[in-house]
């Protein structure tokens, strides 16, 4: 036998895009993968009061299973956090 590792290794890249999402606006299974598409707020500024639009940001696309594992684990984390108490307010924040 020869010692290899279960899967690929973890690479962490400190410089990958952080994305904020208003919403997930639609869900659908092809070809094996889940497919979620995100949503956020903006707003048009031509005119004043500028209208609010709902914009498409992103599309994630998984396989099934692994997004059945990613909705298990956020759902037992959020459980978690729930769980425990609320942090209790350390003093007066100040400016150095």
């Amino acid at each position: 036998m020869t010692n290899q590792p279960d899967g690929p290794s973890f690479l962490d890249n400190p410089h990958a895009p952080d994305i904020f999402a208003d919403g997930a606006t639609g869900f659908f299974i092809f070809g094996g993968n889940l497919r979620i598409t995100f949503e956020s707020l903006r707003v048009n500024h031509v005119t004043s009061p500028g209208p609010i639009n709902s914009v498409v940001i992103g599309r994630l696309v998984m396989p099934v299973d692994q997004a059945e594992a990613l909705a298990r684990g956020v759902l037992d984390f959020l459980e978690k956090q729930r769980a425990q108490p609320a942090p209790q307010a350390q003093g007066t924040p100040t400016l150095q």
